[in-house]
């Protein structure tokens, strides 16, 4: 269920009021002016896909850099199985750069226990072949993967349609109104049903809303004078250089 609008006030109409088909142009508006900003992005594996799963795990709430070097301390305890019958607590010392790392270790390890058990080992590359429906399920059937998860490696690894919400893309996506105000897990179907069933596309906008999320439209202070989006989004048309932290 959405929730009231973040801009009662506002003194034009919503864009995420709008019907789904100009919520759905909006998007192919930002993808442009996005791709004309930061370029486009080929879709390229950028790791194989357990790394990409593992490092998703790490990675929330958790700097890219300080993600990096929990994995590489974590591949240090030695193969898949070798992390499996770690101690636990030696698991999360080896991801203590990643934030929660009590929390995260156990995750992990049941995750890559659930694996083995279900597939016999670790290759995901079966994945490539199921329903897209189905690999979600399967992935999001694991301990600790969400659907972002299960998202990310489905369209960075076997390029598949689907469309991961990370912080970045649903903050800018509520501000700019393509979706109304919702929860991130509900923002992944909401978003994926108004655009094309293109896994480059889908990819080069995830990796540039990223982008643009880190650098410009932050959680706080956004730098909306130097926004490429300003012009159509509605926290903007409200605020305008003063839009407040954003609110989930």
């Amino acid at each position: 269920m959405t929730e009231p609008s973040l801009f009662p006030q506002a003194a034009r109409p919503l864009n995420a009021e709008l019907p789904a088909g100009e919520r759905a142009a909006l998007l192919l508006w930002m993808r442009e002016r996005l791709l004309a900003e930061y370029g486009e992005k080929p879709l390229v594996p950028r790791r194989e896909p357990m790394h990409e799963l593992i490092s998703t795990i790490l990675s929330q709430r958790t700097n890219w850099r300080d993600e990096d070097a929990a994995y590489a301390e974590l591949r240090m305890l030695g193969d898949w199985d070798a992390i499996v019958a770690a101690p636990v607590e030696q698991v999360a010392h080896a991801i203590r750069r990643s934030n929660y790392p009590d929390q995260k270790a156990p995750r992990i390890q049941a995750t890559l226990r659930a694996i083995r058990e279900k597939r016999g080992g670790y290759d995901l590359d079966f994945l490539a072949e199921l329903p897209v429906a189905e690999a979600l399920s399967w992935l999001t059937d694991l301990p600790g993967v969400g659907v972002k998860t299960a998202s990310l490696v489905l369209l960075f690894n076997y390029a598949r349609p689907v469309f991961p919400v990370d912080t970045h893309v649903h903050r800018i996506n509520t501000r700019v109104g393509t979706i109304p105000k919702m929860g991130e897990q509900t923002a992944h179907r909401a978003l994926l049903t108004l655009l094309p069933s293109d896994p480059p596309l889908l990819y080069d906008l995830h990796v540039n809303l990223l982008k643009h999320g880190q650098q410009v439209c932050t959680w706080n202070n956004p730098k909306c004078g130097r926004c490429i989006l300003r012009e159509r989004c509605d926290a903007y048309a409200v605020y305008g250089d003063a839009v407040p932290s954003f609110k989930k």
